[in-house]
């Protein structure tokens, strides 16, 4: 597939290197001379030094015959005019990253069809989302949905406290019958496997399982986790992010306190949300946030646009008794080093983003997708087609790709946790852990 995508940002840079890996045919546009060094040097693309919004830059690219266009600087006009100009040339899919909510609000959808384009995406929105999720659950480090919500793929930090340490994944299975879920990979260090029986899961592990959301619970109980709701949390940041989240999180009845220094942005929030308290001081003013209760906190938040700031009081939040602390971080060096310091869940705008926008690539019919930074891998929902190749024979006899696993089949009503004596029926939704060598293998199994 011919990809066009016009921004080499953090956004940028990771689509085009995970989309080139995966042997597609990448053009990057980017006027910025360091940033389209790196790229030409790091990634399998054409690149093109020049403006998204110039019809030169984008023909030189290759855009007459691009089949997808994707537009993601960090100005909405540039994007939204490169973009219509894709248009003129007749590119089947187009994609848009915009700041402004407003395109995404009400009838933002109505707006991009009348612009002829396929998705907005707003990185805030999604980031925003994908942290309320998170906050709700007692010990993830990471929470997507698939199958409207009926399954989920949870990733868990195991401490040398929880029960499952140094527990055999078969002898997790032996007790699988009581708790419906499978364990689709383990990450250790830089490393991530596709377990197997006589694997040992360790404390210091994330594990990453698949399970139905009415099982949760009992899931909780067996990894030892006490169920808490997030009543009381604290949020580092009033920015668009600290906002959203803000506002998602007073709505379902938390307590929420918003940190930020600049008086300005905290009127601004105080204007819009009268539910939420707004401390107008510093993430050092120990004395205050002791007198608002942060020893009996049960999420720190760090939403601000500075990935070491947001570790670094994350810890501190934790020191004063925090419960929970999740941070927002960009960079993918302190993406996989926050965790082991002690932070306990750490989102990135960058994946979430790319997310939302891979899975327009894909060929199969995928109807969601995530990624996990740690190992490239992605998660993914397909449809069953109904080629008799695949359905209805055992998973156990399926020449499934190595280095990928089924974690969930939905079919119709049901949610099936599925083993070897299982089977795929026509239209089945299938939710499928994929490292990274194996993501084609996988698309062309479903295809």
């Amino acid at each position: 597939m011919k990809v066009i995508i016009v921004g080499a940002g953090e956004v940028g840079f990771h689509i085009a290197g995970h989309l080139a890996d995966q042997g597609h045919d990448i053009a990057v546009v980017e006027r910025n001379p360091e940033k389209h060094r790196l790229l030409k040097e790091r990634v399998n693309a054409l690149v093109v030094l020049g403006n998204g919004s110039s019809s030169a830059a984008l023909e030189e690219a290759g855009v007459a015959s691009a089949d997808l266009f994707i537009a993601v600087t960090n100005q909405d006009e540039v994007n939204l005019v490169a973009c219509l100009l894709a248009r003129e040339y007749k590119v089947p899919r187009i994609i848009a990253r915009v700041k402004t909510l407003e395109y995404i609000r009400g009838d933002g959808k109505l707006n991009a069809e009348k612009l002829g384009i396929d998705m907005f995406i707003n990185s805030d929105a999604v980031v925003a989302e994908e942290i309320c999720k998170i906050a709700g659950h007692p010990a993830a480090s990471e929470m997507v949905e698939f199958a409207g919500g009926e399954v989920l793929f949870v990733g868990l930090q195991v401490s040398a406290q929880n029960p499952v340490a140094g527990v055999t994944l078969a002898e997790l299975g032996e007790i699988r019958g009581i708790y419906r879920l499978v364990v689709v990979a383990i990450a250790r260090g830089e490393k991530s496997i596709i377990p197997r029986g006589e694997d040992v899961i360790q404390a210091g592990d994330t594990i990453y399982y698949v399970c139905k959301r009415s099982d949760l619970s009992s899931i909780d109980y067996l990894f030892g986790l006490e169920k808490k709701e997030a009543k009381n949390v604290f949020i580092l940041g009033g920015g668009r992010v600290g906002y959203l989240v803000a506002r998602e999180l007073a709505q379902n009845g938390s307590h929420v306190k918003v940190i930020d220094r600049n008086p300005d942005q905290c009127r601004l929030i105080a204007s819009d949300l009268d539910n939420v308290l707004i401390l107008n001081t510093d993430a050092t003013d120990v004395d205050t946030l002791e007198n608002e209760g942060i020893h009996d906190g049960d999420a720190f938040i760090a939403v601000t646009e500075d990935d070491q700031a947001n570790i670094l009081f994350s810890l501190l939040a934790k020191q004063r008794g925090v419960r929970r602390a999740i941070a927002l971080v960009n960079h993918p060096v302190l993406l996989n080093l926050a965790p082991s310091l002690g932070v306990d869940a750490c989102i990135s705008p960058r994946l979430a983003t790319a997310g939302e926008i891979i899975r327009y690539v894909r060929k199969g019919e995928v109807l969601s997708l995530a990624m996990v930074e740690r190992s490239g891998a992605e998660v993914a929902e397909f449809i069953v087609p109904s080629s008799g190749r695949i359905v209805r024979k055992p998973l156990r006899e399926l020449d499934f790709p190595g280095g990928a696993i089924i974690g969930a089949v939905v079919r119709g009503e049901e949610v099936l946790i599925p083993g070897g004596g299982d089977h795929l029926e026509p239209g089945d939704h299938a939710v499928v852990f994929s490292l990274p060598g194996s993501i084609n293998q996988v698309e062309k199994f479903f295809s």
